[in-house]
């Protein structure tokens, strides 16, 4: 569904990789930054706990209709999930500080800084911020690679590296995980 619409999805390596982290944190609250067509979801649903509540987000209503089907034809009730249309930077300063267990980002690279300032106020001290793309298209590697979204990417591993509030790693899964426990 998602190659058909022209969307990128998470590779089954770096699904499992959401699934076990949620499921390690006995994740109950979950943020999601880009919908898509709900594969990041549903891996995640697949790692919370049974009474968890995965709060997606994304601009496109039409990616959200299709979420919202694959959500129920993968066994999960409506009730498990919320469903926000907006802009993630319109909507995260609305969510509550403090009670997320894991929030991922798979938004637009020139979100990253403001999604991982916001991952920070809404996840609670142990909550996992997972942000997919980590490996720039293969180019974070290359010191000749000087586009926005590389130099973006390369920006946000070294703040969060860098800052006393997060313990990193990047996971080579997928198109790479940032991945950060908040202390």
């Amino acid at each position: 569904m998602a190659h058909e619409l022209g969307l990128p999805c998470v590779s089954p390596g770096a699904g499992s990789v959401l699934r076990l982290l949620a499921a390690a944190g006995s994740a109950k609250a979950v943020v999601e930054i880009g919908t898509g067509t709900g594969v990041s979801g549903v891996w995640l649903l697949r790692g919370m706990r049974p009474d968890g509540v995965l709060t997606t987000i994304d601009v496109e209503h039409e990616h959200q209709r299709i979420a919202r089907r694959v959500f129920q034809e993968a066994g999960f009730a409506p009730s498990r999930t919320r469903i926000i249309s907006g802009r993630a930077l319109d909507v995260l300063p609305r969510l509550a500080d403090g009670v997320y267990d894991l929030i991922f980002v798979d938004a637009d690279t020139t979100e990253f800084a403001a999604c991982t300032e916001a991952a920070l106020r809404l996840l609670r001290p142990g909550g996992v911020l997972i942000v997919n793309g980590a490996h720039a298209g293969g180019r974070i590697s290359d010191p000749a690679a000087r586009d926005v979204d590389t130099l973006t990417v390369r920006e946000t591993v070294k703040a969060i590296r860098e800052s006393e509030d997060w313990i990193p790693a990047v996971i080579p899964s997928g198109a790479g995980l940032l991945t950060a426990v908040k202390r």
